[in-house]
């Protein structure tokens, strides 16, 4: 656990947002210095893909759905698009919320073209939001994508939405994931590290990447790299596709105490699920990133639910 004095609070957020600042980051942790975010930024990025279809529960149709988990899970803080903030939140402001300020969908391949995805709004619109104080906005979230040809425009509009995002007292997820035709493969254990790093040049709190695949050896000692790369700021895995609950824990478990992560960021695993069993495995995946339970332990909190 660590305490409001422990918290390095960046030199960008000004003498007045401090306490703001080290009030959110302690929250959104739980006072582990941990995050548990849980993800629904998908809804742009993969359309209805992740939200219709065989294996997917019929409650994950509607998104309400996000927003009904996400008020009853223990969570560090659920991250979508202002839009739907805006639709559902007067319902929901119990929620921590993390802004995605960028998103595209999968509709165009790489192999078309190289990604780009830049802000959808400014902060002088954001603020609407965090003056009218009925809505817990926590922080902010952008995505970047190292090796597109896109890349100078995303990394300026990353750099100057960390400073304005801090000179408000807020955090800052920025999702760092290689990609385009000058990136051989975007698992690289070394070019994640990479990316984990300029998250950190940009000033970001946390990272957010894909984990790393190895052919030979440990991939969560793979991730040992990718966090030392970060320094301070703190990184966080994807989750990725759905696997089985027991598997998804398992990966949790040895990402954060094998690999020093420090969390993760959920989405499909979690939201494809109905209601009930969603928010038992927001729970357990909570235990394991805040509490530091076991593997067994949070399985049993999951199945007890």
């Amino acid at each position: 656990m660590i305490s409001l004095d422990q918290i390095k609070v960046p030199l960008d957020v000004p003498q007045s947002k401090r306490d703001d600042y080290k009030r959110v980051f302690f929250e959104v942790t739980q006072g582990s210095g941990r995050l548990m975010l849980m993800a629904g930024d998908q809804k742009v990025e993969h359309l209805n893909d992740d939200f219709y279809g065989e294996g997917i529960a019929a409650d994950d149709a509607n998104p309400e759905h996000l927003f009904k988990i996400a008020s009853h899970a223990r969570i560090g803080a659920f991250a979508t698009q202002l839009g739907l903030i805006a639709r559902y939140a007067m319902d929901y402001s119990n929620i921590r919320y993390v802004v995605k300020l960028n998103s595209k969908t999968h509709l165009v391949k790489t192999s078309q073209r190289d990604p780009l995805s830049l802000l959808w709004l400014d902060f002088e619109q954001l603020d609407y939001f965090l003056q009218a104080k009925s809505i817990p906005i926590v922080g902010v979230g952008y995505t970047i994508y190292p090796g597109s040809e896109f890349e100078p425009q995303m990394l300026k509009e990353a750099a100057r939405l960390v400073f304005e995002a801090h000179q408000r007292g807020l955090l800052v997820i920025i999702w760092a994931y290689p990609r385009g035709k000058a990136v051989i493969n975007e698992t690289d254990p070394h070019l994640i590290a990479g990316a984990a790093g300029l998250a950190a040049c940009l000033g970001a709190d946390f990272v957010k990447v894909n984990p790393p695949r190895v052919k030979d050896g440990d991939p969560h000692v793979a991730l040992k790299e990718a966090v030392a790369a970060a320094g301070r700021t703190r990184l966080i895995c994807a989750g990725g596709k759905e696997v089985g609950v027991k598997d998804f824990l398992t990966q949790l478990h040895g990402q954060i105490h094998v690999g020093g992560t420090s969390g993760n960021a959920t989405g499909r695993n979690i939201h494809q699920k109905p209601l009930a069993e969603a928010i038992a495995f927001c729970n357990a995946i909570s235990a394991i990133t805040f509490d530091g339970v076991s593997v067994e332990e949070a399985f049993a909190l999951y199945k007890k639910s």
